[in-house]
């Protein structure tokens, strides 16, 4: 099996004023669940990573252990890192993406004035997107 340090990682562009590690371990999220990175594929160094996304080192690092621990990773020796199989949702994630993660979206969508079934359309279309995503990365 070959690995290779050129792989891209996902399509991000960093947002002034939220956390670049929120940001960057969120795009690393969406990139696994799309099938964008596949089970076993190389991941970015930590150098590789800092330089591509133009982030400190520390970050890069941060990011990569938090990835590690979440399970989404793993790390190889004389390997590298590599993209882990998607791990099993540990008990109370789901009860946390319920409830707060979506309890989040509801307050900014009632504070921008979005309309209940604008929210479920494009909630709707995301989960489209990464599906159809996935399935096209499955057939490369």
């Amino acid at each position: 099996m070959r690995h290779s340090n050129n792989v891209t990682l996902m399509n991000i562009t960093l947002k002034p004023g939220q956390s670049i590690f929120d940001q960057v371990v969120f795009a690393a999220t969406k990139a696994f669940v799309s099938g964008e990175y596949q089970p076993g594929q190389a991941f970015p160094s930590v150098r590789a990573l800092a330089a591509e996304l133009k982030i400190h080192p520390n970050t890069a690092h941060k990011v990569i252990q938090h990835l590690i621990q979440e399970r989404w990773l793993e790390a190889r020796p004389g390997i590298g890192t590599v993209v882990a199989e998607p791990p099993q949702a540990r008990h109370g994630d789901k009860r946390r993406l319920l409830r707060e993660e979506v309890e989040q979206l509801v307050v900014e969508a009632k504070r921008v004035g979005v309309q209940l079934k604008d929210v479920v359309d494009a909630i709707a279309d995301r989960w489209s997107a990464l599906d159809r995503n996935k399935d096209m990365d499955g057939r490369k």
